[in-house]
């Protein structure tokens, strides 16, 4: 038994202290959110801002890439991101199509360019 609980400790400091505090604030979010009128202005303006947040660090990532996104030429980011926002847009606003269209291209355009340097 000891063996056992050696190895999951951390999984279990990690569920105490990474999950919980954060469960109990999205809780608290959807009870405080019952009875909110969604076209508010306020919660508009709140979208709005968490729109504007969310673009700005797309923009930093794609523009100051940290890390091995560095190694990817700013012109195949650019084009991702660019791909990934039109399916987005076209596919019904689905999320998934333009994250997934997004990643598609940067690393089909990771390794076009990759052999384009190779050559």
């Amino acid at each position: 038994m000891s063996a056992l609980s050696e190895h999951l400790w951390p999984y279990l400091v990690l569920i105490l202290v990474g999950f919980l505090p954060n469960e109990v604030w999205r809780v608290f979010g959807l009870v405080a959110s019952r009875g909110l009128d969604e076209s508010s202005e306020f919660l508009v303006w709140v979208r709005a801002v968490a729109t504007a947040v969310l673009a700005a660090v797309i923009a930093k990532l794609t523009i100051f890439a940290p890390g091995a996104l560095a190694s990817i030429p700013l012109s195949v980011r650019l084009i991702a991101v660019a791909t990934g926002f039109a399916a987005f847009a076209l596919i019904r606003r689905s999320v998934f199509a333009g994250v997934a269209t997004g990643v598609t291209v940067l690393i089909l355009g990771t390794l076009v360019a990759d052999w384009w340097m190779l050559r």
